[in-house]
Parts: structure tokens; sequence; C-alpha cells
């Protein structure tokens, strides 16, 4: 039985998530400790073993984010949750993708999840969410001259709030035991076209933006060539982008609210909550 005086330990704790899931857990009164390679509680950086030990300590509860832009990562994940069980974690929430279950064998998503339910002295909970909406607000998919730049062969795709991703996360890690071993798919309430998204900020940002849909090859490519991210990341690159492309991007499921017991947020209702990233032409 976890203990309430235990501490829940957030990898990425800067991130997207994480420092959502870390505000969360401490507005319902749990101790929390976020984890990162700069700015959080802790340091901890997947590529110095010697950093991994230390954050565990007096922890039972995990937020499980992998290495950022890499595809092989399920041995040192696999070599810290050895550390984390040892040290008294007892539940796991792992940030996984939506379509994990199909992943290519050069990405290690699947490998993750298999190896934490082989792990009898833990219990885990799954979060495969769908894109993020954050994408379109950051440099992962900027405007460029009026412009979203992303192949996508007019397949749609039920975009969610990382706000929703968090609050998901939070309720895992608050009640495990009502969450062990569950799938969570986070969605958000509809599938859009980026055409549609690019309509959406449009209206909203008062200027225009549309949809360039490019090959994807082409796309990936530039992206590896322009540093924006390793050359082994291709492959996952050409996976996220394809299962949209094959029309098999992720549909809205109610998952957020049965969860969480709020319904998922809009597209629309995001892009007015942050109508500065669009409003400041930042890229252009």
């Amino acid at each position: 039985m976890i203990t309430s005086h235990k501490t829940t330990l957030v990898l990425g704790g800067t991130g997207r998530t994480g420092k959502l899931v870390a505000r969360g857990l401490s507005e319902r009164g749990f101790a929390v400790r976020t984890a990162a390679r700069h700015g959080a509680d802790v340091t901890f950086d997947w590529d110095d073993p010697a950093t991994h030990r230390p954050v565990l300590a007096g922890v039972d509860r995990l937020y499980l984010v992998t290495p950022v832009a890499r595809t092989r990562f399920a041995g040192a994940v696999a070599d810290f949750l050895d550390l984390a069980i040892g040290a008294g974690v007892r539940h796991v929430t792992f940030l996984s993708t939506y379509g994990s279950d199909r992943a290519p064998p050069e990405v290690d998503i699947l490998a993750v999840e298999r190896d934490l339910a082989r792990r009898g002295a833990i219990s885990h909970s799954i979060l495969r969410p769908a894109w993020v909406m954050q994408n379109f607000a950051d440099e992962h998919l900027p405007i460029v001259d009026g412009a979203i730049i992303v192949p996508t062969a007019g397949g749609a795709e039920a975009f969610v709030d990382a706000g929703d991703i968090a609050a998901v996360a939070v309720e895992t890690l608050a009640r495990p035991e009502v969450h062990a071993g569950a799938i969570h798919a986070p969605t958000g309430p509809r599938a859009l076209t980026v055409a549609e998204v690019a309509a959406i900020l449009s209206e909203e940002a008062g200027r225009p933006i549309r949809h360039v849909d490019v090959d994807r090859d082409a796309w990936v490519d530039g992206a590896v060539a322009a540093g924006f991210v390793p050359a082994d990341y291709a492959v996952m690159l050409r996976w996220l982008t394809g299962t949209i492309i094959a029309g098999d991007g992720s549909r809205p499921n109610g998952d957020v609210e049965k969860v969480t017991g709020r319904p998922a947020t809009d597209f629309r209702e995001f892009v007015r909550r942050n109508l500065a990233a669009w409003t400041v032409k930042a890229v252009e």
C-alpha cells in the first residue's frame, strides 16, 4: 500500500506535461520532486547514471518520461526501473504515445510498456496521448511565412492539450490502486485536419495561416539536415506522420472526461488561451 507521506518523482519535470503533473499533484496535497537536466528540484540526466540513484530517495511513485529525441532507450529505462523498485517505488505512470502498440521495431516505446507489465513488484499506468496541441504553439510546428508545413495527406488527428494529458496522469498517480494496469489514450474532443487547424488559427489570430502538405520524405530529410532531430530519429518522424497520412490518426475517445470528470479541451479554446503564440510573429 502506498503511504501518503512519500514523494512522487516527476521526470521531465520542466517539460510540457511534467511541470503540469507536478503542479496538479502539489495542488492535491502530494509531495512532489521534479527532475530534469536543468531547472528542476533535482538534476537528472539519462546519460549520467550518477544522477539516477540520488533522485529516488523517499520516492514511491514515478512519472516516467523517456529520453527526448531518442529511439533506443529501453535498456537505460530498465536499469532505472531496477533502481526505482529497489528504492521503494511502487507505481509508475508512463508517458507513451498514441499507437505505441504498432510502433516500428526501431523505436523502444512498446518495449518499455512491456517491461513495466512484466514487473510484478510495481503497479503501472500507461498514457498513449494523441499529438499535443502545443506542437502548433512552439518550435515543433512553427508558422513559417504564414504556413504550417507538415505532411499529413489530409488526414485528421484528435489533437490533445498537454494540460489534459497531465490531468489524466495526476489521477493515475494520486489513485494508483484505481488505475493499476490501465491504458489511457487522452485525445481532444474532435479530430481535425491540419488545414482545419490553420483555419481556426487564422480566425482567432486575425491573420492568414495555411497548411502546406509537403512530401513526407522531403520533410523528414529536411528536419535531419537542419539539425532539428538526430538522423536515427527520422524513423520516429516517419511513423508519427505516417499514421495520419494512412488515415489512422487518433480519434476522440472520451478518456480525458472518463478519468478526470471534465471534458477535454477543444482546440479553439486552446488557441484563445494561448493567442499570443500566434499574434506575435516570431517566425516570419
